[in-house]
């Protein structure tokens, strides 16, 4: 007895050490791959054998030897050389031509802008950045203060999680095996609609209310000849989901197409890529995924310590025996999970959260297809809520104004997503209204 009493008083201390040491390293600032491998690796220590020390390099390379992970680098090199084509520059001036002159229109040709470019990287601060450096200069000529214009294109970029192809979603798909990721891509389309309607609305609001706009320009671009120059750039989302919903490629198929349509955009059609461009979009690519891989991997070896011992199902335990009400398990796993993303990014919280929540999902049987969504969202609102906020760092930064002047106008937006994500929660069909119409598997 006395020894089963030291087994357990054993693994609970080991437990308690995996996640102590994970947030005590992210709260004196490590780097979020190095807790994440430390963690695991002072869980296998101190909870299993000393023989199981030896699986930790074959885990933690397991979890990055997934072909479904090879569409991850691709998107992002996708993203990278449309930003570089100056595909975002025409996106712009179509948009301009859709909306028109009106007080706020600039500031909705910002939120469109970003919903197209969404669904070419799949990457909220990729989105950011491009949208912000197109539209900085003709909205602050236009009148909009540039922490305005930070705060809309944060929050409007961060719809990328959501619009496929959500490089995000990928990760959700296989950490979760089972799950059809072109059903969880279409599942995040209309939401990502929405949410970005949602946004739409204050941005519109408030620059009446403000008289932003006021120097915009008159002049509205032509429409046919506009639509003629981004059809290229428009042409993108079509041929990835198209793609994927005929059945012609794989997701990973459809990532090398992606990549190669666009640099047939910037070379031939649009001829603002020359060779050097090249490389320096395969360099800049290389380097990101690089930095995504590390993590995707020293994650597994987290989740895997994690779950060996069972530090994630106790923690589960935990949470559900605070409630049996299931919407007040989903509203304390949505604060969580919004107050994970004030701080991480998306790919590292399905990463560390998922092992944690899977149970709970389980236990209430919903569905990991809605679920996904939803976590999008939430993730989408922490990409723009400070302390970190990694979307408005990027947008403040290129816009250059101090993060503390957006707040007057990020609390808007973020009350505009919760409505959305609201509506979300209380009407699951309007994220599984389409993959069901198209005939995917619903989990």
């Amino acid at each position: 007895m006395g020894g089963t009493n030291g087994t357990l008083a054993q693994m609970i201390g080991a437990n308690l050490a995996l996640l102590g040491t994970f947030v005590l390293l992210l709260v004196v600032g490590a780097p979020i791959a190095v807790a994440l491998g430390l963690a695991g690796a002072v869980g296998v220590l101190l909870g299993l054998d000393l023989t199981a020390l030896g699986m930790i390099g074959a885990n933690t390379y397991a979890a990055v030897a997934k072909y479904p992970l090879i569409a991850i680098p691709l998107f992002i090199l996708t993203g990278a050389v449309f930003e570089r084509s100056g595909v975002a520059a025409r996106l712009v001036e179509f948009a301009q031509a859709i909306v028109g002159p009106r007080k706020g229109g600039l500031a909705l040709v910002a939120v469109l802008v970003c919903l197209v470019m969404g669904g070419m990287s799949g990457s909220g601060p990729a989105d950011a950045a491009a949208v912000t450096t197109v539209m900085l200069p003709a909205m602050v000529k236009a009148g909009y203060p540039r922490p305005f214009t930070a705060s809309v294109v944060a929050a409007s970029a961060s719809t990328a999680i959501l619009i496929p192809p959500s490089i995000a979603m990928i990760v959700y798909s296989v950490v979760i095996p089972g799950v059809d990721l072109r059903a969880l891509f279409a599942a995040g389309l209309i939401p990502g609609l929405l949410v970005g309607a949602a946004i739409a609305v204050p941005t519109l609001l408030l620059s009446r209310r403000h008289d932003f706009g006021m120097g915009e320009t008159p002049v509205r671009p032509p429409f046919w000849a506009s639509l003629r120059r981004a059809l290229p750039g428009l042409m993108a989302p079509v041929i990835i989901l198209g793609g994927l919903r005929s059945g012609l490629f794989t997701p990973t198929e459809t990532a090398v197409v992606a990549v190669f349509y666009g640099l047939f955009v910037g070379l031939v059609l649009y001829r603002t890529m020359g060779w050097r461009d090249v490389y320096d979009v395969l360099a800049e690519s290389a380097r990101i995924s690089g930095v995504l891989l590390i993590i995707l991997s020293l994650a597994g070896l987290f989740a895997w310590a994690g779950s060996t011992m069972g530090a994630f199902s106790a923690t589960a335990d935990l949470i559900l025996s605070v409630s049996d009400n299931q919407w007040v398990i989903l509203i304390l796993v949505m604060i969580a999970v919004l107050l994970a993303g004030m701080v991480l990014d998306g790919v590292s919280i399905y990463l560390i959260m998922l092992p944690l929540l899977v149970p709970i999902v389980q236990a209430f049987g919903w569905s990991y297809i809605w679920f996904g969504v939803v976590m999008a969202i939430n993730i989408a609102m922490g990409q723009f809520t400070p302390p970190v906020a990694v979307n408005l760092m990027v947008t403040a930064r290129i816009a250059g104004v101090p993060l503390e002047s957006t707040f007057r106008w990020v609390g808007w937006l973020l009350l505009a997503m919760a409505v959305a994500l609201g509506l979300v929660l209380a009407f699951p069909e309007i994220a599984l209204w389409l993959p069901r119409s198209l005939g995917y598997r619903i989990t």
